[in-house]
């Protein structure tokens, strides 16, 4: 194999990697981030003390529930325990779309918060209060997304590893191609960033009502968290790479080496000259 179709090919493999490494990314925090309970339930915690995300529980649970319970609702989310009873609503609502989209079926995703409410406020007892989270009409496309992201979690990052490696395997200069997936890693770094950023726009934008759009952006915000710590670590690490390839002189000797060796006088000659 000539170093011209090395250099094609291992461009080619650089390219698809790292064209990879935002989607891989996207695909993992899907389903290792939001499907996982702990993390879901870690990353929502703080918008408890968040006045916005109150007043939107509030005006849902009230639009749910009967009249005799809203007082006791409204009040809830102005209370210190309203922080015990948001990390407990939302495991058991994510527990619940969970369980539905595993276990499959077509019903309606409900939640019972007279348990929720007990569990904050022992003095009070609340009849059993359904509160729907996911319609029936959602339920079938979240299942199909999911079983997608279970697959492309995994093997889209570890696909876009193996790319990379191989393309820089059999590059004819392994640093240059180095550089480049560097490079391309930076890229596709800056590119999950944008579009975690487009989509907080795009998600605002189709509220129907402005006056939830400050809690759907925060909890769009405390979602994403993750993904844009990742971009960034994505784009630091490509750039640090590159630039110590480009420190470490990629291209063969560093430059104050290059033409420096004068040419050696033979000795035969020297002593031939010496005699004479």
């Amino acid at each position: 194999m000539t170093s011209r179709v090395r250099d094609v090919l291992s461009a080619a493999l650089i390219a698809l990697a790292c064209l990879l490494v935002p989607f891989g990314a996207l695909a993992a925090w899907a389903a290792y981030g939001l499907a996982d309970t702990g993390r879901y339930v870690t990353a929502m915690a703080p918008l408890a003390t968040d006045p916005a995300v109150r007043d939107s529980v509030a005006d849902a649970v009230e639009g749910e529930v009967g009249e005799p319970v809203r007082p006791f609702v409204r009040a809830l989310t102005r209370t210190r325990a309203f922080g015990t009873a948001w990390d407990e609503g939302n495991r058991t609502v994510h527990q619940a779309v969970l369980r539905a989209v595993r276990e499959g079926g077509h019903h309606e995703v409900t939640v019972d918060i007279a348990p929720l409410a007990a569990r904050v406020e022992h003095r009070v007892t609340l009849p059993r209060t359904e509160v729907a989270v996911l319609p029936a009409s959602e339920l079938d496309r979240l299942r199909k997304g999911y079983d997608v992201l279970e697959v492309a979690g995994f093997w889209l990052p570890v696909t876009a590893a193996a790319l990379a490696v191989a393309g820089i395997a059999v590059a004819a200069c392994r640093r240059r191609a180095l550089t480049a997936t560097a490079l391309g890693t930076a890229l596709g770094g800056a590119l999950l960033g944008l579009a975690v950023a487009v989509g907080r726009h795009l998600t605002l934008t189709d509220l129907p009502d402005p006056v939830r759009r400050p809690a759907a952006g925060a909890v769009y915000d405390a979602l994403t968290g993750t993904l844009r710590t990742v971009s960034w670590l994505l784009v630091a690490v490509g750039l640090a790479v590159a630039l110590t390839c480009r420190l470490t002189g990629r291209y063969g000797l560093p430059p104050g080496r290059r033409g420096s060796a004068a040419p050696v006088p033979d000795p035969a000659q020297q002593s031939t000259r010496a005699q004479a």
